[in-house]
């Protein structure tokens, strides 16, 4: 493979533990208590959304309340790092002639993120939370960068941390490469490949 699709968050960059700190917050200001492996396991295993929605419901709060609460600590305490091996691998896939993409739900601050972490300059093309897409695993968003950029589907992989990175790959018509780091993940999307380290990807770029 030489064409990959990437996540942010989570695949990339390491950015849940302010994801976890921002949402204990904002439970707490609300009354309720949650640990932070509680939160970041609903996060892993499914996404914030699912955690936002789980958590009002439980506590009997308004969805937006909460959401509003993490908003507002999120950005704040975020200073994400990359994870060990993403500069070599997406370095190796320029290398040989193959292309980056980005699709993430983050707005355009993930390409700050990627900057920052020296990332940015690898990637030909990207889709935030800007771009009016519905959410993964709808295939949309993957389907408009491959759609773009000219790459054929079956030709092209989306890596990332969760069974819906996977789903929206294979309904793109592409393989899906899950990167489970912590061995978190209840794994129902059938990956091409899983791996716990990004550079165990290496030897399949070529």
């Amino acid at each position: 493979m030489r064409e990959f699709i990437w996540d942010f968050d989570g695949t990339l960059m390491d950015t849940y533990p302010a994801m976890v700190s921002a949402f204990q917050r904002a439970v707490q200001n609300l009354g309720g208590e949650l640990t932070r492996t509680e939160i970041y396991t609903m996060m892993r295993q499914q996404s914030l959304g699912f955690a936002e929605r789980e958590v009002a419901k439980r506590y009997g709060w308004e969805l937006s309340a909460l959401r509003a609460g993490y908003q507002q600590y999120e950005p704040v305490l975020q200073a994400p790092v990359a994870f060990d091996g993403a500069k070599t691998v997406l370095a190796k896939i320029k290398a040989v002639g193959g292309h980056n993409y980005l699709m993430t739900h983050r707005d355009q601050v993930a390409l700050t993120y990627l900057a920052k972490a020296d990332l940015k300059q690898y990637f030909d093309d990207y889709v935030t939370g800007e771009q009016p897409f519905p959410r993964k695993p709808d295939p949309a968003a993957l389907n408009y960068l491959l759609d773009k950029n000219g790459v054929t589907h079956s030709e092209a992989v989306m890596v990332g941390d969760r069974n819906l990175d996977i789903e929206a790959g294979h309904r793109a018509h592409a393989s899906g490469y899950l990167f489970d780091y912590d061995q978190l993940i209840e794994v129902t999307s059938q990956p091409e490949i899983q791996v716990a380290q990004l550079t165990d990807l290496l030897p399949l770029i070529n």
